[in-house]
C-alpha cells in the first residue's frame, strides 16, 4: 500500500476522453417523490382493501405531484 497515491481533493486535470462539466445547479432536495410514491402505494393497497385508503392515495398522489410540478417550474423561473 505504500505505493498508492492519494487522489488529489480538487484538481482540474481532466483525464484524456474526458471533459468537464458545465457548472449546472442542482435542484433542491425535496420530499414530493416521497409522497408521489406514498400515494401510489396508499392507491394499490386501496385497490385490495377499502375505497378510504384509495382515496387516501388518490389525494396524496395528487397533491405530490401537482406540488412537484409546483416546484420544479418555480425552479427554473429563478435561474
Amino acid at each position: 500500500m505504500p505505493n498508492e497515491q492519494l487522489p488529489t481533493q480538487h484538481s482540474d486535470v481532466v483525464p484524456p476522453g474526458w471533459q468537464m462539466l458545465p457548472d449546472v445547479p442542482l435542484p433542491h432536495p425535496t420530499y414530493f417523490p416521497a409522497g408521489l410514491a406514498m400515494g401510489v402505494a396508499f392507491l394499490f393497497w386501496g385497490l385490495i382493501t377499502t375505497w378510504v385508503v384509495l382515496l387516501v392515495g388518490v389525494a396524496l398522489f395528487i397533491a405530490a405531484l401537482a406540488g412537484w410540478i409546483t416546484e420544479i417550474r418555480h425552479g427554473y423561473k429563478s435561474h
